[in-house]
């Protein structure tokens, strides 16, 4: 029986992924548009909105990870449609289960802050909606038979590699230079984040797992805290001392974002930082049989930048 896996994008999500699977024997054929290498995987310089090459090279494939992360925040409309096309196209030909690297972003804002799973994606914003969709095509065409795939959500990430993409992340070279540092909107308000690890776990879990397919999952992920208190735990993992977390006020990130095509995505996105963001994953736990990597843990390595 095949033990072939390919991983699509070689972030921190598609790094770990195809690290975890090669560690534990299964060969591993990681994808991306400059040819990335890992230790014990095969690099594929392609690029994977061509359908045609993407479904050759997976020929054969048990698994093929959908791990990209366009580089341009504000280009997800040209960007993902011809990828997530590519990838179902690949999966639908060869038999290969497509598992996803997902978002909270199609629940949109929830009344009281949670996330579980099993809500509806209810969206409005143009980035949630387009992300809900990718998932609905799939899950379509899962119920259809047409293909098999699975999602597993993470809120925003720490740990390893994540770099200045995380909420945590970005902020943190000032911080362990000891100097003050500037969180967009809100600093104190309960966040899920997930480790980038979990994540990846989440994922090889689900495509180990036939019972969870075609459904959404959620990645294990700790109990929410603050950015302040993300901040600070992740100092001390270190053995720093905590800095000043001061806030933007959301009257300038308005301003800014009528000249800023980066800050006016963000403005779109605003709930995720002032009011309560918080991803719930038991059931994920109990149905993939993982736990999220221990918070202290989940700090000391973040704090590895």
């Amino acid at each position: 029986m095949s033990d072939r896996h390919v991983v699509v994008g070689a972030g921190p999500v598609g790094t770990h992924v195809a690290r975890l699977l090669a560690d534990r024997g299964s060969e591993v054929v990681l994808v991306s548009r400059r040819g990335t290498t890992a230790p014990g995987v095969t690099s594929a310089t392609l690029d994977a909105s061509d359908a045609d090459a993407l479904s050759a090279l997976t020929d054969g494939a048990v698994a093929l990870y959908n791990c990209a992360n366009p580089s341009d925040y504000t280009q997800w409309h040209q960007v993902w449609p011809p990828l997530a096309r590519s990838l179902r196209l690949a999966a639908e030909r060869t038999g290969a289960v497509l598992a996803v690297t997902g978002t909270l972003y199609p629940y949109g804002p929830v009344a009281d802050g949670v996330m579980r799973e099993g809500m509806p994606d209810a969206a409005t914003d143009h980035k949630g909606v387009l992300r809900a969709e990718m998932w609905r095509e799939l899950a379509d065409a899962h119920r259809a038979g047409s293909l098999r795939a699975v999602e597993v959500r993470g809120s925003d990430y720490m740990g390893t590699g994540v770099g200045t993409n995380g909420h945590v992340t970005r902020l943190l070279p000032a911080a362990l230079d000891g100097k003050a540092v500037w969180a967009i909107d809100a600093a104190d308000v309960p966040h899920s984040f997930t480790d980038v690890l979990d994540e990846a776990r989440g994922l090889i879990a689900a495509v180990d797992t036939p019972e969870s397919w075609g459904q959404v999952w959620h990645a294990p992920t700790n109990p929410a805290v603050t950015l302040r208190q993300a901040i600070t735990d992740t100092l001390a993992a270190v053995g720093r001392p905590p800095v000043p977390v001061r806030v933007v006020p959301r009257l300038i990130t308005r301003a800014a974002g009528l000249a800023l095509p980066m800050l006016r995505e963000l403005n779109q996105l605003s709930y995720q930082r002032t009011a309560p963001y918080v991803l719930e994953s038991t059931r994920s736990q109990q149905m993939l049989g993982i736990e999220p990597t221990p918070w202290a843990e989940v700090c000391r390595r973040t704090a590895q930048v």
